[in-house]
C-alpha cells in the first residue's frame, strides 16, 4: 500500500514487548520517507497524496496498538498510576518510552514553528493516544484526577501571592480582597482572546484561588481594553485567538484539551491537592461568579457554564460560533444543552445565534441582568450570597448531579481526536487564514 506496509500484523500480536518494536519500526520507515519528500506547504498533489497515505497507514497502526494495550501502557508510563503527570508530561514520557506512538518533542518543535497549513498535522497522533487514553475508565479518570492537581507554577508562586495578595500576568491580574479572588481577565490590545498564555494564567489564578485559605469565593471578569473599537469598555472574552491559530500557535495539547482538563474543570470540581485525604472529600472547591460585559464569545461563552452564578450588563450578547469557525466548542456540546434546551444548543452551536443578554433566552445562560452602571453593585452582591460553607457544600453535590466525571471523560475522549482532526481542516484553515489576512 505505501512504504511501510505490512511492517505490523493486521491485529497486534498481544506481546507489548513485540507490538512497540513493530510500531516504532513502522513509524521510523514512515518517518524517514516523510523526510525525503518536500515540506508539506511544498508538496505536489502526487506528493499530498502519499503523506496522507503514510499517514494513514501510521495511524490506523498506533489506533491497533493502543486497542490492545492502553492500559499496559499508561502503567508504564505512570508507574502502576503512582505518578500523577499532566497532559504535556505523559505525551513526552509517550514519545521517548513508545517511540512512532506520538511525535518527538523535536518532530512537535518543526511543527510549532509552521503555520497552521504547512504542518505535518502530527497533533492528530497525539489525539489518537489521548483519545485511547481518555477512553479506558482506569487510565482516564486517573488522568483527570491528575490534571485536577496545582501547577508547579502555581505552587512556586504561592507563598509570595499569599504575602502579597496580588499577581499580575500577562492575561490576568489577580488580586486577594476581603476574602475574594478577583481575577481580571487583561489582555486589552485582543479583546482577551484565548491562547496558550491565557490558559497558563488562567489556571495559575484558579490554582492560587482554591490554594489560599483567605479566599473563600472568586470572581471572573474582564478588564478595560484598549482596542480602537473598545477603548475604554470592559469586555470579558473573545474567545479563540483565530490569528494565533492561523500562525499554527493553538496547540493541541497545551492550549485545547488543557484548557478543559484544567482551569474550566477546577473551576467546577476544585483541586485535588495531592496529600492523603483520610475520610473527608479530597477537591478542594470554592464557588464562583462570573461577571460578562459587552460580550462572551465562544470560549468565554464555554467559561460561563462551569460558573455557580453569572451576571451580564444589559447590553452584552452571547455566541459559540465554532461551528461557523469548523472547530468544536469545547465541552460546550456536552453542557450547552443540558443549561439551555437542545433546540437553543443547536440554534447556538449549529446555527451561530447570538443571544443578547435582554432576550428571555438568556436567563438560561445567566442568573442576573444588570444595567452597565449598576454591575459592580450586583457583583459584590453575589459574592456575598455565595459565601458560605453550605454554598460549598451544595455546590459539589449539584456539581455531582448534573455532570458524571465519567461522562466528561467520555466525551473528552473523543473531543481529542475530534478537534485534533478539525483544526486541521481545509476549510478552517481557508477561515483562519482569511481572518489572519493571509492566503490559504
Amino acid at each position: 500500500m505505501t512504504a511501510v506496509a505490512g511492517v505490523l500484523p493486521a491485529a497486534p500480536s498481544g506481546d507489548l514487548r513485540a507490538d512497540r518494536a513493530g510500531l516504532a519500526a513502522a513509524a521510523g520507515r514512515g518517518d524517514r520517507r516523510l523526510a525525503e519528500l518536500p515540506a508539506p506547504a511544498g508538496r505536489t498533489a502526487a506528493e499530498r497524496a502519499e503523506a496522507g497515505a503514510i499517514h494513514e497507514e501510521l495511524r490506523l497502526l498506533r489506533a491497533g496498538f493502543l486497542a490492545a494495550h492502553t492500559d499496559r501502557v499508561y502503567d508504564e508510563l505512570t508507574a502502576g498510576r503512582t505518578r500523577y503527570l499532566s497532559l504535556a508530561e505523559l505525551v513526552d514520557a509517550a514519545s521517548r518510552a513508545f517511540p512512532g506512538l506520538v511525535p518527538t518533542t523535536a518532530q512537535l518543535a518543526a511543527e510549532r514553528a509552521a503555520r497552521q497549513a504547512d504542518k505535518e498535522t502530527r497533533e492528530i497522533d497525539q489525539g489518537i493516544f489521548l483519545r485511547a487514553v481518555l477512553g479506558s475508565p482506569v487510565a482516564g479518570r486517573h488522568l483527570i484526577d491528575a490534571m485536577l492537581r496545582p501547577t508547579p507554577r502555581a505552587l512556586e508562586l504561592l507563598p509570595a501571592f499569599r504575602a502579597t495578595g496580588e499577581l499580575r500576568m500577562t492575561a490576568v491580574h489577580l488580586e486577594r480582597r476581603d476574602g475574594v479572588a478577583r481575577l481580571t481577565l487583561c489582555r486589552d490590545d485582543c479583546l482577551n482572546a484565548e491562547d496558550e498564555v491565557q490558559v497558563d494564567d488562567m489556571e495559575t489564578a484558579v490554582d492560587l484561588a482554591l490554594l489560599d485559605p483567605e479566599i473563600r469565593v472568586g470572581l471572573v471578569r474582564g478588564g478595560p481594553m484598549s482596542h480602537p473599537r473598545y477603548r475604554g469598555r470592559r469586555v470579558f472574552s473573545a474567545g479563540i485567538n483565530l490569528k494565533k491559530l492561523a500562525a499554527g500557535d493553538i496547540p493541541l495539547v497545551g492550549f485545547l484539551l488543557r484548557r478543559e482538563l484544567g482551569y474550566l474543570h477546577k473551576l467546577l470540581r476544585g483541586l485535588l491537592p495531592g496529600e492523603p485525604a483520610g475520610w473527608r472529600p479530597a477537591a478542594r472547591a470554592k464557588p464562583w461568579v462570573a461577571a460578562v460585559d459587552t460580550f462572551a464569545i465562544g470560549g468565554g461563552t464555554q467559561m460561563l457554564l462551569v460558573f455557580d452564578h453569572v451576571i451580564a450588563a444589559a447590553d452584552a450578547y452571547f455566541s459559540l460560533p465554532a461551528a461557523t469557525e469548523g472547530i468544536v466548542p469545547g465541552v460546550a456540546n456536552l453542557r450547552f444543552a443540558r443549561v439551555a434546551g437542545a433546540r437553543t444548543a443547536r440554534q447556538v452551536i449549529l446555527g451561530g445565534r447570538r443571544i443578547h443578554a435582554t432576550e428571555p433566552e438568556a436567563r438560561l445562560l445567566v442568573d442576573e441582568v444588570a444595567e452597565p452602571e449598576r454591575m459592580d453593585a450586583a457583583i459584590e452582591r453575589a459574592l456575598a450570597g455565595l459565601d458560605g460553607e453550605a454554598v460549598v457544600a451544595n455546590r459539589a453535590m449539584l456539581a455531582a448531579g448534573e455532570e458524571r466525571v465519567d461522562d466528561l471523560r467520555a466525551y473528552l475522549a473523543e473531543f481529542a481526536l475530534c478537534q485534533a482532526m478539525r483544526v486541521y481542516g481545509a476549510d478552517v484553515l481557508a477561515k483562519v487564514n482569511r481572518f489572519a489576512g493571509r492566503p490559504a
